[in-house]
C-alpha cells in the first residue's frame, strides 16, 4: 500500500493515514456523480503506484489520489488482475468488480488534458466491492489471491497493529 486517498466529493482525493472500510464504501469518501461513481460494487478505487510513476515519466502532472483512486497499491502484478480476483488488504478484502473508466473529472492529471490515458487499454484503474467493515494501516500487507492469480508474489510488507480512525 503506498497511499489512502479520501475526499468529500472530487479530486484530487487527499492522503489519510488510515480509514473505515464498509460496505458502501471508505469513511469519509464521497462521490458527487453517484450513476457512474460509488455504490456497493464501486465502494473502493485501486491505482498501482508504478503506472503512476510511469505517466509522471511522461511528463503528466499526476499523483497518487489526482486521478481519484482510493488506494494507490504498489508491488502487485497489475496484468493479471481482472474482474472477480480477490485482494486482501490488511484486514480487508475487496473484490474487484470492474475497470475504473476514466473521466472528465481527472483531466488536470494530464498535460493536454488527455485524461483518456488512463483507460483499459492503456492504463488502467480497477473498481471493487467492499466486504467488512474495518481500518486498514497505510502500511500493511496487500496480496492477490483467486485462481487468475496463481503463483503472483504480491506479499511486500509485513503488517503492523490496526489503528482507529482519526
Amino acid at each position: 500500500m503506498h497511499a489512502i486517498n479520501v475526499s468529500d466529493g472530487g479530486v484530487p482525493k487527499l492522503a489519510r493515514a488510515s480509514v473505515a472500510v464498509r460496505r458502501s464504501g471508505i469513511a469519509g469518501d464521497r462521490q458527487r456523480d453517484l450513476e457512474y461513481h460509488g455504490g456497493p460494487e464501486r465502494a473502493v478505487s485501486l491505482y498501482p503506484l508504478e503506472l503512476i510513476e510511469a505517466l509522471r515519466g511522461e511528463g503528466h502532472p499526476i499523483a497518487p489520489g489526482t486521478i481519484g483512486e482510493n488506494l494507490t497499491l504498489a508491488g502487485l502484478d497489475w496484468a493479471a488482475l481482472r474482474p472477480g480476483v480477490r485482494l486482501e488488504i490488511g484486514e480487508v478484502t475487496v473484490q474487484l468488480t470492474a475497470d475504473a473508466p476514466p473521466c472528465t473529472n481527472i483531466a488536470g492529471s494530464f498535460k493536454g488534458g488527455i485524461f483518456k490515458r488512463v483507460s483499459q487499454k492503456a492504463y488502467p484503474g480497477w473498481t471493487c466491492a467492499s466486504l467488512p467493515r474495518i481500518t486498514v494501516p497505510a502500511a500493511s500487507i496487500t496480496r492477490a489471491t483467486g485462481d487468475s492469480v496463481t503463483g503472483c508474489k504480491c506479499l511486500f510488507r509485513s503488517m503492523p497493529a490496526l489503528y482507529p480512525l482519526r
